[in-house]
């Protein structure tokens, strides 16, 4: 079982949250615009697709973080 957390670390992993949200959104954004140009680039897109899967991945991480163990 792990430590709880203090105020200053969920303080912390809470603006990290914010912070991965707000670019996963920014990619989706690019993304859409991309697939709507004519002239996309194929490994750019796949990239930023790469990218938005590992800040997906990392958000899930640290919600996980920030839910408190429960016993059971």
């Amino acid at each position: 079982m792990r430590q709880p957390l203090t105020d200053e670390e969920i303080h912390r992993l809470e603006e990290r949250l914010f912070e991965l949200k707000q670019e996963h959104r920014d990619l989706d954004d690019v993304i859409n615009r991309l697939l709507l140009s004519p002239d996309v680039e194929e490994l750019q897109l796949k990239r930023f697709k790469k990218r938005k899967l590992m800040i997906k991945d990392t958000i899930s991480k640290v919600e996980n973080a920030l839910i408190p163990d429960i016993l059971a």
